[in-house]
């Protein structure tokens, strides 16, 4: 196992000098990065099965333990606030449950038993995704849950950073992250950890966007919870609309602060039409606004002051 092994590099590396340390920690933190390349196309496979099963009413469930699991929750928390992903519709499951969040639960990574009744409690389903994130790619607990989750008919995202090893084996979707040694060896919060939560971050991000959360660059979908993020949504609809500041703060009033909502009021549309529309519309709302009758010219863009971007461009099947 690639990740347990001491690595000849840097057996001694407690007697270098402190800049020599984080000159190669650092180095060893870029091979990481760099080797999530390689897996683009696994990750860019699971993005298009999830966009399928989530465009429904599936949940996206993260599963892990320590480090890895740590790492899951986070990506799958920040999906909340970031592009109003339902909190009904994500489930984090960690080992050792929220008390292994802030200190380390190491024994609970062996409890199958748990594992199996969790999934089973949370009645997981053939429409539910289900990232299952393990550096060994053998923990017991993250394993059992992908394996019972699969059983039920839920589709099944391995990621683990050493190869051919049983959570990618078993996954629906294999997503391999090979780090090699760490400069600690064994010590997966380093190598391991930083390539996961790239893979993590990229997978999760491709996703919202092709379902229609991210519009010109923009996190549409943003859930004003506090002052700054208000202010967000103001800043995105004024990017896009143009409108004055009246304008702007009416019709984020009438949409109850959702910005796509407060677009199509823009245009025209009342707040249960605008819902409508975007329902029809699976979200998007460029399509919303073509159904609501805006020609191209008129459908919103960043203006000027924001540099253009290469679009996303979907493959041709």
């Amino acid at each position: 196992m690639e990740t347990e092994r001491a690595s000849p590099r840097f057996s001694d590396i407690d007697r270098w000098e402190p800049d020599d340390i984080l000159d190669a920690l650092i180095e060893s933190q870029m091979a990481a990065v760099a080797s999530v390349r390689t897996a683009l196309p696994a990750i860019r496979q699971a993005a298009a099965a999830m966009q399928t099963q989530l465009a429904g009413t599936g949940r996206l469930i993260y599963v892990g333990a320590g480090t890895s699991g740590r790492l899951a929750v986070q990506d799958g928390a920040e999906l909340i606030p970031t592009f109003n992903w339902p909190p009904e519709r994500l489930l984090l499951l960690m080992a050792g449950g929220k008390d292994a969040l802030l200190r380390s639960a190491e024994g609970a990574e062996d409890q199958i038993d748990e594992a199996a009744r969790l999934i089973r409690q949370h009645c997981v389903e053939a429409a539910d995704v289900i990232i299952a994130v393990a550096a060994s790619g053998t923990t017991p607990f993250t394993l059992t849950c992908m394996r019972e989750a699969k059983r039920r008919g839920a589709f099944t995202i391995g990621i683990a950073n050493n190869r051919s090893t049983p959570l990618l084996i078993d996954a629906d979707c294999p997503i391999l992250l090979e780090t090699g040694p760490e400069p600690i060896a064994g010590s997966t919060r380093m190598k391991a950890g930083t390539a996961q939560r790239v893979a993590l971050n990229l997978l999760s991000t491709l996703v919202m966007i092709r379902l229609g959360r991210v519009h010109e660059g923009l996190m549409v979908d943003v859930q004003a919870v506090n002052a700054k993020l208000v202010g967000r949504s103001q800043n995105i609809l004024r990017r896009l609309s143009g409108r004055s500041e009246y304008e702007l703060r009416d019709a984020l009033e009438r949409a109850g602060g959702n910005v796509k909502k407060a677009m199509l009021i823009l245009h025209g549309c009342t707040p249960d039409k605008a819902a409508a529309l975007l329902q029809e519309a699976g979200g998007h709302l460029r399509i919303a606004l073509q159904l609501a009758g805006c020609s191209e010219a008129e459908i919103p863009t960043v203006h000027a002051d924001i540099a253009s971007a290469v679009p996303y461009k979907t493959e041709e099947k």
